[in-house]
């Protein structure tokens, strides 16, 4: 990688855990950290933007409080709502996929990335019924979809929309000051 793009990569990671800070706190947190991951896919491509939440997700791992609620380790990953993690990653990869096999543009960037959503919800939603039902009981689909999925459609689909049109705002901005330089 370029030292440009090393730089857009560490500041999109930075970018994707200021995102997971601001929540509203429930069973499954409110935050910005969807916004923060289709931004960095939006700006930097599906590729960059996959390798910028993969460090994110490094950085909470080992300990860093960059995750919803300034969580960290591993306990965060393996608890009820570390599926949505894992669900974020694939989410990236899928946007990544579709870009590369469709090119980087509108089209490709909403239907990727509503598909990643969908994933992302998949995963998530098996691994809390999983984890949840473990420590507390059995709980239901239908709950399950209830606290964790149903709340979130609308506003993460604004933020799906508004981290593209930022996105192609940034991406705009950079190459013509990229072309004067």
């Amino acid at each position: 990688m370029k030292t440009k793009e090393l730089v857009y990569v560490a500041l999109c990671a930075v970018i994707i855990a200021i995102c997971s800070w601001i929540s509203i706190p429930t069973a499954v947190p409110f935050t910005l950290q969807t916004f923060g991951i289709y931004l960095a896919i939006s700006v930097l491509g599906g590729k960059l933007g996959t390798i910028s939440f993969l460090i994110y997700l490094a950085l909470g791992a080992i300990g860093l409080p960059v995750f919803a609620g300034f969580k960290s380790g591993f306990a965060a990953i393996t608890g009820p709502t570390g599926g949505y993690l894992l669900g974020f990653l694939a989410t990236a990869l899928i946007m990544w996929g579709f870009e590369k096999f469709f090119g980087k543009n509108k089209v490709s960037f909403i239907i990727s990335a509503i598909i990643g959503l969908v994933a992302c919800y998949a995963l998530g939603t098996i691994w809390f019924m999983k984890v949840f039902s473990a420590a507390n009981g059995a709980i239901g689909l239908g709950a399950t979809l209830g606290m964790c999925v149903i709340p979130f459609i609308i506003p993460d689909l604004i933020k799906l929309v508004a981290a593209y049109l930022i996105g192609s705002k940034i991406s705009t901005i950079s190459k013509l000051n990229t072309a004067t330089c």
